[in-house]
């Protein structure tokens, strides 16, 4: 068995930067209301005719991470691509990459685990290489949130948190068993599937009926929230999985040099820090930019702690994520 590492990163945000004084004209909130409940100042949103969508930042990403690994984008064997804001209903957007870049006929899925999408795709791709199928294994985490928002008070409380972008990483072959990803933890838990969802448009309730119905107090075509029961089980699931992780690999809390946790919200992440006496500079946040970006944030926040140079070789990583299904999970990485 062979084991798997991080080989390339890279990421992608539009240029459109929109700040929390931005959406306190077009709705009732202020930048006081959204720093205290999120922490986030300012996020990224694709801007009509900028030439962005899903695939394209992915694309975009895909290609600095694909040159930082330092192969050619013909080597890349498998593509995997996690997202809940798809360009299509279908085909999924991880075929779109592919003809974009021009890979030849490597397979390509789409992984639709929302806020854990990136977590699910990298452990997938961790046991496709453990296996000895693939050698280099593409994974993009990519978010068109912008498109789908109620920019609207009513929408407010939902709007605020995301905003748009991609993280991508390529994920190769390490010959050393003691380096690379050395464990992943996954969960799900069903029953509170529509406590974080977008019921309408769906194959139960196409558009067509939802427009022919003209009923604008018809919220079910906009992303819906139990805010304060998501922020309960994130704070009791991100601490679970995370020392589940440790546990796995025989680590403590103490011998975390980074922890990236989903970009959810500012006060779920000071949760778990404090939960596992973290410091500042073992803790990576960057949702004061950019929101939340789902699929996209891990690898977003995985980039840029890589290009500031806070991650060295040697380095105990850990990724983690808890998001809509619900399901969580994390990712142990001996860098």
């Amino acid at each position: 068995m062979f084991n798997s590492k991080i080989s390339g990163l890279g990421m992608y945000v539009p240029e459109n930067v929109v700040t929390n004084h931005d959406l306190s004209k077009i709705m009732d909130t202020s930048n006081e209301w959204i720093v205290e409940r999120t922490g986030i100042k300012e996020r990224r949103h694709i801007k009509k005719g900028d030439g962005n969508s899903t695939m394209m930042m992915g694309v975009k990403a895909a290609k600095i991470a694909i040159e930082r690994a330092g192969i050619s984008k013909k080597d890349i064997d498998l593509i995997l691509f996690s997202t809940l804001s798809p360009d299509y209903y279908f085909p999924g957007s991880g075929v779109l990459v592919q003809d974009k870049l021009e890979i030849p006929t490597c397979p390509a899925m789409d992984i639709r685990n929302q806020c854990s999408g990136f977590i699910y795709a990298v452990a997938t791709a961790d046991q496709f290489i453990k296996s000895g199928m693939y050698k280099n294994i593409l994974v993009i985490g990519s978010e068109n949130h912008s498109g789908g928002l109620d920019f609207s008070t009513r929408g407010r409380a939902v709007t605020v948190i995301f905003g748009d972008g991609a993280g991508a990483a390529v994920i190769s072959r390490e010959e050393n068993k003691k380096k690379g990803i050395l464990s992943s933890h996954l969960h799900s838990e069903g029953k509170f599937a529509k406590e974080l969802s977008l019921i309408g448009p769906s194959t139960n309730r196409w558009v067509p009926e939802i427009i022919d119905a003209n009923n604008p107090e018809d919220t079910s075509y906009y992303p819906f929230m139990n805010g304060q029961l998501v922020f309960k089980n994130a704070v009791v699931r991100f601490s679970e999985v995370i020392l589940e992780g440790l546990n796995h690999n025989g680590l403590d809390p103490k011998d975390i040099d980074l922890l990236i946790p989903h970009q959810a919200n500012l006060r779920i992440s000071q949760f778990v820090q404090k939960r596992f006496g973290l410091s500042d500079n073992q803790v990576l946040n960057n949702i004061q930019k950019y929101g939340n970006t789902t699929a996209g944030s891990i690898p977003i926040a995985l980039t840029e702690a890589w290009e500031q140079g806070k991650i060295k070789s040697g380095n105990v990583i850990v990724l983690a994520a808890f998001g809509s299904g619900f399901t969580w999970g994390s990712t142990i990485i001996k860098w």
